[in-house]
């Protein structure tokens, strides 16, 4: 997108106040333009086909048809990047997780109060705007993908003693999901820092337990680190990993944001390569901003692969970007083959770098 050319949104909620106030919000910014107001979904298509927005965003609750109803028709019929206006509770929590796997870029917690709504602003602008970069299409695995990816795995599922640490943002739903859902039930334990507020997290690991081979939690402080299980950070808490006699264990807290963030990528890799290196593998998908990155360095300069999604496959090439440019990326894959290139990396395979890729 040109660097002159607003983004053009269509605000789609059945609250007339919100919808006041998601444009005063937006209209703050000079690169944003709001083109249209919808209160239901059947007024929202209308307006999408006559308006042509660069971004949606959207209400999860929504009369006439919900958002998730919704959302599901314009993936098929006119693939929009979307961003969700979502509440904060349990439900909302589910849901707004199912719309990301759907196809939403992104989502915001609906403010509760004033003081919320003067935060607003500083979270859904930069999100509007990376949703209006985004490539829409590049979605799940079809089976016969999950089927030659799991072949690829032989003798290395039962012969590795590693730990995996994963880092993502945003798109950072879909693209987790994809890639653990390729791992082997007695796979390397998975340490995950993904950018996700509290409730959200839990909500997350439940839904990815019950699809996964592994077992996936949110973490707890102190909770043993075992082969064949995942641990993403909660919302809110910094993820480290921490030693305990021979093993490994969860660490939490919730110290100040590190590179912007709590849970933070930086964190949880520089920990990793602090205590487990060389003995441990790093993977960086896709997300905005460079959170992750130096952490991921420091695992490469302490021995450890180091694991890139390609700008090809990443929902968010930011992140990605930041770490390949600063050398902490040995090499860059494609979202179906990061799962696979892990494994190869804990029986000491190097793979091989993306063809035609170079350090910046």
């Amino acid at each position: 997108m040109s660097a002159t050319k607003k983004v053009r949104v269509l605000i789609v909620d059945d609250s007339a106040l919100m919808r006041q106030l998601l444009a005063a919000v937006l209209s703050v910014d000079e690169g944003i333009e709001v083109v249209g107001e919808a209160p239901d979904p059947f007024d929202a298509r209308e307006k999408i086909k006559a308006l042509n927005p660069d971004v949606v965003t959207l209400d999860v609750e929504m009369p006439r048809m919900n958002g998730l109803d919704f959302l599901r028709k314009i993936m098929e019929l006119r693939p929009t990047p979307v961003v969700m206006i979502s509440s904060l509770t349990q439900a909302g929590a589910d849901t707004t997780l199912e719309a990301l796997e759907i196809g939403a870029v992104d989502f915001v917690a609906k403010p509760a109060d004033n003081s919320a709504m003067l935060q607003l602003g500083g979270e859904l602008i930069p999100k509007v705007k990376a949703a209006a970069q985004t490539r829409m299409g590049r979605r799940v695995a079809t089976p016969q993908q999950r089927q030659a990816v799991r072949k690829s795995f032989g003798a290395a599922r039962g012969s590795v003693d590693k730990l995996i640490a994963i880092g993502a943002s945003t798109g950072g739903v879909e693209a987790l999901k994809a890639v653990l859902m390729l791992f082997p039930e007695d796979a390397p334990p998975i340490v995950i820092a993904q950018h996700m507020p509290e409730r959200f997290t839990a909500a997350f690991a439940r839904r990815l337990d019950g699809e996964c081979r592994m077992r996936v939690h949110e973490a707890a402080h102190e909770q043993p680190i075992e082969r064949g299980h995942v641990y993403i950070a909660p919302g809110g808490h910094h993820l480290e990993v921490a030693k305990r006699g021979s093993g490994l264990i969860c660490a939490l807290n919730d110290g100040p944001l590190v590179s912007g963030h709590r849970p933070s990528v930086d964190a949880l890799f520089n920990s990793v390569a602090r205590l487990v290196a060389p003995n441990a593998v790093g993977a960086i998908l896709t997300g905005m901003g460079r959170d992750g990155a130096s952490g991921l360095l420091a695992m490469r300069k302490a021995g450890c692969h180091t694991l890139g999604q390609d700008e090809g496959t990443a929902l968010i090439y930011g992140m990605p970007r930041v770490a390949w440019e600063i050398g902490a990326v040995e090499s860059q894959h494609g979202l179906f083959d990061i799962t696979e290139a892990i494994m190869n990396a804990c029986v000491g395979k190097h793979a091989p770098a993306l063809a035609g890729a170079g350090h910046s």
